[in-house]
């Protein structure tokens, strides 16, 4: 069974909006997509970019990195523009709390 986190409250992050949030001393990226939080690994493969203060696309469910516009699935962290992506890691909500689990 995985091992949760708690890395914010509901109340943190507003739809659209995203925060880089600490795992067990790991950066994640955690957003909300029009209610629902995912996370995803917040290191952008192509420079290291911090996904989590990128741009949140909700309606194609990408994001954005800041630094130089790679972008990301949102569904599943594989890369816009060629092979690889990112770890997607697990998420609940219980309660007001999010919670985030690494793989």
């Amino acid at each position: 069974m995985p091992d949760f986190v708690k890395v914010a409250s509901t109340s943190d992050l507003g739809p659209g909006q995203s925060a880089v949030v600490e795992v067990d001393g790991r950066p994640v990226a955690l957003f909300n997509v029009n209610g629902e939080f995912v996370a995803l690994d917040n290191v952008c493969l192509h420079r290291g970019g911090p996904l989590g203060e990128g741009f949140v696309d909700s309606q194609n469910m990408i994001v954005q990195c800041p630094w130089h516009g790679w972008t990301f699935s949102l569904i599943d962290g594989k890369c816009q523009l060629g092979p690889g992506g990112v770890e997607k890691f697990e998420v609940k909500v219980d309660g007001a709390d999010v919670l985030v689990a690494l793989n």
